[in-house]
């Protein structure tokens, strides 16, 4: 058995990166609210590593409203090709302004525009509204690079545990859970 939990996610992840037909870097998010209310949307991982696995979103979404209140979260990775999944638990840490304007600098110009024209998760009253905003901040940024709008970071989910699961023949799956203690990690099997 691999002793590091972040060398076996690697592999994995270069294995569904070659293999799966749609975004291997999509991951189920699931928050909770401060009285423990779920809630689980997708969202694309942008950067991993032993400080953990860091995702963009707008700082005023519901998922944000949750995170600050309380500040843990589980992360899902289904690759449907491979017949794997990754669990990820842990606590959520904020990015940096800095690498945040500089994972916004590598986004498509349409993704910048976006992020400024988006109430994320509040109610719109028709697609119109949204577009005409759209197009409305794209006048205003025409000829400039677009900003990082004040409203737009990072979050990096800081694992305490990580699941592998692979699929086997009559549900008799092989699941591995690492175990964050201390510095260091410990390895065990659970029963699928």
């Amino acid at each position: 058995m691999a002793s590091d939990p972040f060398q076996l996610f690697d592999d994995w992840f270069a294995e569904a990166r070659a293999s799966e037909i749609n975004d291997p870097e999509a991951m189920a998010l699931a928050t909770a609210s401060a009285d423990g209310r779920p809630s689980v949307r997708m969202v694309l991982l942008k950067g991993h590593g032993v400080d953990g696995f860091v995702f963009y979103t707008n700082e005023q979404s519901a998922k944000a409203d949750q995170l600050r209140e309380n500040p843990r979260a589980a992360l899902l990775f289904h690759w449907k090709s491979l017949r794997r999944q990754v669990r990820i638990e842990g606590t959520i840490e904020r990015i940096s302004a800095a690498e945040a304007d500089a994972y916004f600098a590598t986004r498509a110009r349409d993704s910048q525009l976006g992020a400024w024209a988006s109430d994320q998760s509040r109610p719109l009253d028709s697609r119109e509204t949204f577009e005409a905003r759209f197009e409305e901040v794209k006048r205003r940024f025409e000829g400039a690079d677009v900003p990082r709008p004040p409203h737009w970071g990072g979050y990096r989910v800081v694992p305490e545990r990580i699941e592998f699961w692979t699929d086997r023949p009559y549900r008799l799956h092989e699941r591995r859970l690492f175990t964050r203690a201390g510095a260091d990690w410990t390895e065990g099997l659970l029963y699928p």
